[in-house]
């Protein structure tokens, strides 16, 4: 945002805002601006300090030897202004006791001040403001003005004091404000970053789930009939062509549903336009293919409408009852499962999937046990909860509770 324009700011405002300059502790170089305004206020001391030469000439209280001192203490004054930015807190202290017994160097003493309000806290500004005022009266006691009452030189004098520091606290705070606003619009730029990082990384998690849960389906029943054809090579052509038939339609399904998924990972966002995500209602579809594949599922469907089921409610309990059956018929072929539906609105819906222990010896399968975690996560964000585990008959269940307001 400053790129192109730090002529334009102050630098220790520049030093504030560039966190690599802050940390390295380095001065922070004159900008242009710096240059000018610096410039401008040693000409605005100088002018004040030639307007009080004038002023010491017309004031008969003052000595001619004393007058010379004056503007010798006035322009090494004048010439320290350019030290203002390094050490604001030495100057001002130290031309505060000059300003009582030099009236050139009074233009130098009210920069210095309004230079100590400007770059330090308010405890330095109140002291040495605070000395300052104190000594105004002191001042026009020592140099009195011939043309003005003493009382109305102290009051000017003291309110010029008062106003020169108010203006440098004000440029400070709205300093210390551009540098909040900048440190605000920083971090809500990070946390926008973080977080469309993190719904980038959930939505490619929901689409990994939804890739485990419909291949693992489709390649299981794939599996299943290409592992019958194997070992039946003298099958009736009827039931070969049947089998074959099954494999293509599974195959099919699952390179559409890959490619579907593809798709969005492609797109960088949901795609809406695909086919219908499954509901609760397409429970019955789901055990068809699987008996189909030669499994035997019992289906218990409770539910009087599943169609009055939320579509998230309903899509969950698909797909715990798809990876239920999935997951038997890798670990129990032949078994008997059971799946249980039942719930109403106000008490939820609750999914079981039941099998016995497989009769004989079952090889393990790789990489088994990811798709209970992701239906687990699944089920949580839905508001519900998700068990699995054996059973003390020896078979495994699957057992999910489902928000159903």
């Amino acid at each position: 945002m400053l790129t192109g324009r730090r002529w334009f700011f102050p630098s220790a405002l520049l030093h504030e805002l560039d966190p690599d300059t802050a940390r390295a502790g380095r001065r922070p170089r004159r900008t242009a601006r710096d240059w000018v305004v610096d410039f401008s206020c040693f000409l605005l001391a100088v002018v004040v300090g030639v307007t009080a030469v004038e002023a010491l000439a017309d004031n008969p209280h003052v000595p001619d030897g004393l007058a010379v001192v004056d503007q010798v203490i006035g322009a090494l004054a004048c010439a320290a202004v350019w030290l203002r930015r390094r050490w604001p807190l030495g100057l001002a202290v130290a031309l505060t006791p000059l300003s009582v017994f030099s009236d050139t160097s009074g233009g130098a003493g009210l920069i210095a001040l309004f230079t100590l309000a400007v770059h330090r806290p308010f405890r330095y500004v109140a002291w040495v403001g605070g000395v300052n005022v104190a000594l105004v009266p002191l001042y026009y006691w020592v140099r009195p003005e011939a043309d003005i009452p003493y009382l109305v030189a102290v009051l000017f004098a003291g309110l010029l004091t008062v106003a020169v520091v108010g203006w440098g606290m004000f440029v400070r705070a709205k300093r210390q404000l551009m540098v909040s606003l900048r440190d605000r619009a920083r971090r809500a730029e990070t946390e926008a970053r973080l977080r469309a990082e993190q719904a980038q990384r959930l939505a490619r998690e929901a689409i990994a789930r939804e890739m485990h849960d419909v291949l693992a389906h489709r390649l299981t029943l794939l599996s299943v009939h290409a592992g019958a054809l194997e070992f039946r090579p003298d099958a009736p052509p009827a039931e070969t062509a049947r089998a074959a038939g099954v494999i293509r339609e599974s195959a099919h399904e699952a390179l559409q549903d890959l490619r579907e998924i593809i798709g969005v990972l492609r797109a960088g966002e949901p795609d809406d336009t695909g086919r219908p995500q499954p509901t609760l209602a397409a429970l019955d579809t789901l055990v068809a293919e699987s008996r189909e594949a030669g499994m035997k599922v019992s289906l218990d469907h409770r539910v009087e409408d599943p169609a009055a089921v939320p579509s998230s409610v309903g899509r969950t309990a698909y797909r715990i009852a798809q990876e239920g059956l999935t997951n038997a018929r890798k670990h129990a072929p032949g078994t008997d499962v059971t799946v249980t539906v039942t719930g109403a609105p106000g008490t939820g819906l609750t999914i079981r999937v039941h099998n016995p222990p497989p009769e004989g010896e079952v090889p393990p399968v790789p990489g088994s046990g990811q798709g209970l975690i992701g239906l687990t996560e699944r089920a949580t964000l839905t508001g519900g909860r998700l068990e699995h585990g054996p059973t003390p008959q020896g078979g495994f269940e699957v057992r999910a509770w489902l928000p159903w307001g």
